[in-house]
């Protein structure tokens, strides 16, 4: 087994990490509308997968209770 698939969620985390440092400085108003636009249409997609999974672990545990 390949050592990079036991951390999977380290690359995750440091990709967020680097966007989190950049420096927001060099780039233009343009530049910054689009990168705003972007982070909020990735939050609705990360909103939407949760809502996915809040259903799915809501149906388990009802299935589970019975």
């Amino acid at each position: 087994m390949d050592r990079d698939d036991l951390e999977p969620r380290k690359r995750r985390d440091e990709a967020l990490a680097a966007l989190a440092r950049e420096d927001l400085s060099l780039l233009g108003i343009e530049e910054l509308n689009d990168r705003i636009t972007a982070l909020e249409s990735e939050i609705a997609r990360i909103r939407d997968q949760l809502t996915r999974k809040h259903s799915s672990l809501s149906a388990a545990e009802a299935l589970f209770k019975k």
